[in-house]
């Protein structure tokens, strides 16, 4: 199965399937209210209005998985987005993206892009450090480390991309501007 068999389930229940996407360049992120990251949300938003016309989508995945920093309902967590970033693009349910019940679509996009590192930088650095003391062997597998770990698909449905929280967003735009 690929990228455009995969769904995930909106803030209404409803099944989203992945092939509503075909032909289109897809950020899939898995994000938080209270973490670190959250002003991430920012830069997803400035992306997703200079895109989306060029055919950019973001799906938007909260998860309460990583310190518990998305702890709201859905329709909370969507108004603290709307009304704190502006965000226009689609948000998805409250999901796993690890373990045994993360979501098939996370699954897929792990087969896909393995963890490769943190990059260099204070960020990463701390970011290591501390799953480091939570799992020692962290790199060894692809779970998804922390709140907004980005997964890029291209226009065929190829998973291109992963992208660490700690990654530069101007590196995502970038990556993403190239394939539009």
């Amino acid at each position: 199965m690929g990228f455009y068999e995969q769904s995930i389930m909106n803030t209404k229940g409803q099944e989203i399937s992945m092939e509503q996407y075909r032909g289109k360049v897809v950020l899939v992120v898995n994000t938080a209210t209270g973490c670190g990251f959250t002003p991430q949300y920012k830069e997803l938003e400035e992306m997703y209005e200079k895109y989306h016309d060029q055919g950019l989508e973001i799906v938007d995945v909260p998860c309460n998985q990583f310190a518990g920093q998305t702890p709201g309902t859905d329709e909370e967590i969507h108004e603290f987005c709307t009304l704190r970033y502006n965000t226009q693009f689609p948000q998805m349910k409250k999901t796993d993206v690890n373990g045994e019940n993360a979501a098939p679509l996370f699954k897929y996009l792990k087969s896909q892009q393995g963890f490769k590192g943190f990059g260099k930088g204070p960020k990463a650095m701390l970011m290591g450090a501390m799953l480091a003391k939570i799992d020692k062997n962290y790199k060894e597998n692809p779970e998804i480390k922390w709140n907004f770990t980005k997964f890029l698909v291209d226009r065929e449905g190829n998973v291109v991309a992963r992208f660490e929280p700690t990654e530069d967003m101007k590196k995502v735009d970038a990556a993403t501007a190239a394939l539009l």
